[in-house]
């Protein structure tokens, strides 16, 4: 078996999920409740039994930090580890990661020292499963240099993607990285009945996108980046490779989503409150891990929950109506309170009695939602203290919106940044 180290790429700014990247790095952003972004590749690479796995960062990483050693313990005996790369300067390196190639090639000595056969580099803002020895198999029974795991996808799509064309063998050809022009996207445009006698139904997806999943012989990662100045995989790295050696694509077909803007996360989430979701973290044997809590169970007085997720620890009061939403750990939700199709994180601590005699002294909410209130189409991030009968609607239908003090609009959902707080009476 060929020795693999898995590299998870956490190191952008995260500008496109701002304000929830305001403060953390993005694959520490809370989803579903009770786990973080990473979680998902994490979890991906146990289930394909590789325990060798290092998080390269760079931005806001102090609870990315902190997640993973709380998290992530593996038995002394099996070598497994999953470690933090922050970046940081060196007599060789100044300046922050330029890129993704970037932040690999500043870690070469990292994941070089033992030798590895291959390198498995992964993205640490998407959600799905994948069995990545499938894709080591067909890495090596193809003799391949480079693989990349493709998803076919539509055209609207397609734009804000690496299209790449193949050979019938499944040898890569043409890669375009984000074509705008129909003459590009023509290019790489391949016939969805040929995909059809691949084993995919890409019935209306004629285009062969790019999953940033790739897996690279080490030998020749290091020799491709120690001999160039590359910043980039998708923009620079894999083209030219794609010309002198054989990179192979690993077709995939299930559930993958880009949680890369705050509508896409929003919907992500809410998606999983479906009876049908298209991805389920229940999912049997392959259950996605995240950090233990010694939490009680939610309690619930007299509320109507309808298509939702509750996580651990809640309090819901009486009257409560919370329809198609995710309500995350030690939520406090007050006594006829609405919450349709939104995510509130929920806290990271309970607000003990001298807390709460703090709170009236100053005259200010308690943590979580106050009595009377209603939220709609929203993400409340963690530690947000909202008073009663406050209003978060949109009404005016705002697509997108500048900072405001108390809240943010993006892809038309209203954000409430973390620990903020809403006074009593206040609509948005």
């Amino acid at each position: 078996m060929p020795r693999v180290i898995s590299l998870i790429l956490g190191g952008g700014r995260g500008t496109r999920l701002f304000p929830l990247t305001k403060s953390r790095s993005k694959p520490a952003v809370p989803i579903a409740g009770k786990y973080r972004l990473i979680d998902i590749p994490v979890s991906n690479c146990i289930h394909s039994g590789l325990h060798r796995i290092f998080v390269l960062t760079q931005f806001n990483s102090n609870s990315l930090h902190r997640h993973i050693s709380n998290t992530y313990k593996f038995d002394p005996f099996s070598g497994g580890f999953v470690e933090i790369l922050a970046a940081q300067q060196t007599m060789q390196h100044e300046s922050w990661y330029q890129g993704t190639a970037d932040a690999v090639r500043r870690n070469i000595a990292h994941f070089m020292d033992r030798s590895y056969d291959l390198v498995l580099i992964l993205s640490g803002d998407q959600l799905y499963r994948m069995n990545f020895q499938d894709m080591i198999r067909t890495h090596m029974e193809n003799k391949a240099v480079v693989t990349i795991a493709a998803l076919p996808v539509p055209e609207a799509e397609a734009k804000a993607c690496g299209i790449m064309r193949i050979q019938s063998d499944g040898r890569i050809i043409d890669f375009e990285e984000k074509p705008k022009t129909q003459e590009k996207l023509a290019r790489v445009r391949t016939d969805p009945s040929w995909l059809e006698r691949l084993g995919l139904h890409a019935s209306g997806r004629p285009y062969l996108a790019s999953m940033g999943i790739y897996l690279f012989n080490a030998r020749a990662l290091v020799d491709m980046l120690e001999a160039s100045d590359a910043t980039d995989f998708g923009h620079e790295i894999l083209p030219q490779t794609i010309a002198r050696e054989r990179v192979q694509a690993h077709l995939f077909d299930g559930y993958w989503e880009d949680i890369g803007t705050v509508g896409a996360f929003h919907q992500a989430n809410i998606d999983l409150t479906r009876d049908h979701s298209s991805f389920d973290f229940t999912f049997g044997e392959q259950p996605i891990f995240t950090r233990p809590r010694f939490l009680p169970c939610s309690k619930i007085a007299g509320a109507t929950i309808r298509d939702s997720l509750i996580s651990d620890g809640c309090v819901i009061g009486k009257g409560a109506v919370i329809e198609n939403s995710v309500i995350g750990v030690r939520s406090i939700i007050g006594e006829n309170v609405t919450i349709r199709d939104s995510y509130v994180m929920g806290t990271d601590f309970y607000e003990q009695q001298s807390a709460l005699d703090e709170n009236q002294r100053l005259g200010r909410p308690r943590v979580g939602i106050g009595a009377g209130s209603v939220i709609e189409r929203a993400i409340v991030d963690k530690d947000v203290r909202i008073g009663r009968n406050v209003r978060i609607l949109n009404d005016t239908g705002i697509v997108d919106s500048d900072e405001m003090p108390t809240h943010i609009i993006r892809d038309g959902v209203t954000v409430i940044p973390k620990g903020l707080t809403l006074r009593e009476g206040l609509s948005i």
